[in-house]
């Protein structure tokens, strides 16, 4: 889960160029009357969002009766998404990750936008910067178009939210042959329990832990050369050392990324230092 700087163009800029983008004298009369709604349904939402309260906005079939959620979803998608005037700034929100990553599984390519609030449930937040995430195809597809029913039953928000403020993720060495790791989401001392519960919603409803174990089993498989060589002719501390050095680049690039809580759990293992990889 990575946080992102908001958007730093809104919804009267998104609406204009909407307006001037489409042909259809119908949709583009609908739309002006509605500009006034969409911005104010922007500010409301930044405003809930900042307080962790999006869960409360009112669900919105049409926006103010005028234009039906259908016409809105055809804006986004053959207007805001294909319009030379308004493809630069959905390129632009789907570019804001760094290494384009996703930031809801930080582990895979951003592919597209995710409405953070169903646009079948938010006619008016459909064309809302702030309510659009960049996400890979497979986050966008594990979340459903649901409303949250409270704060602690609202998923990771990058633009609103961060939970890299303390340590969550960790993950455990399982025995075996060969070995693998499982993960977890463990509260910080610091978090009360609704973003510890909007935590392990999120992780459970994105599928993490299964993504994390198989990203990590690759990562096993890829360094068990090289504890070989340095077993024969260490001790297991010299393997310790090594995992450390792992340890410590990874958590300086990422406090909760599945290589931080990989290794960490690695370096913590007896049993894989003494020879545990090579099983």
């Amino acid at each position: 889960m990575r946080s992102l700087p908001r958007p730093n163009f809104n919804t009267a800029v998104v609406i204009d160029a909407c307006i001037n983008s489409i042909q259809d004298p119908d949709i583009r009369n609908g739309l002006t009357q509605i500009s006034g709604t969409l911005v104010l349904s922007e500010a409301d939402y930044i405003m809930r969002g900042t307080g962790m309260a999006l869960f409360s906005i009112p669900q919105s079939p049409t926006v103010g009766g005028i234009v039906s959620g259908a016409t809105m979803k055809r804006v986004y998608a053959s207007t805001f998404v294909k319009s030379s005037r308004t493809r630069a700034m959905y390129d632009a929100l789907k570019a804001a990750p760094e290494n384009d990553m996703c930031p809801l599984c930080a582990q895979r390519t951003v592919s597209t936008l995710d409405h953070y609030l169903a646009q079948s449930l938010h006619a008016n937040l459909t064309i809302v910067p702030a309510n659009l995430v960049p996400a890979c195809a497979e986050c966008n597809k594990n979340k459903l178009d649901r409303q949250p029913a409270n704060a602690a039953d609202q998923s990771f928000h990058p633009y609103f939210d961060n939970f890299d403020d303390d340590r969550w993720l960790w993950a455990q060495v399982v025995v075996g042959s060969p070995a693998a790791l499982t993960f977890h989401v463990t509260q910080p001392m610091l978090w009360d329990a609704v973003k510890l519960e909007r935590a392990q919603r999120h992780f459970s409803a994105f599928k993490l832990a299964a993504l994390y174990a198989s990203h990590a089993g690759v990562e096993l498989t890829n360094i068990r050369f090289s504890l070989s060589t340095i077993a024969e002719r260490g001790s297991a501390e010299d393997i310790r050392a090594f995992l450390l050095d792992r340890a410590a680049s990874a958590r300086h690039a990422n406090l909760n990324s599945w290589q931080t809580a990989t290794y960490d759990a690695l370096v913590n293992s007896a049993w894989f230092c003494e020879g545990g990889f090579a099983a």
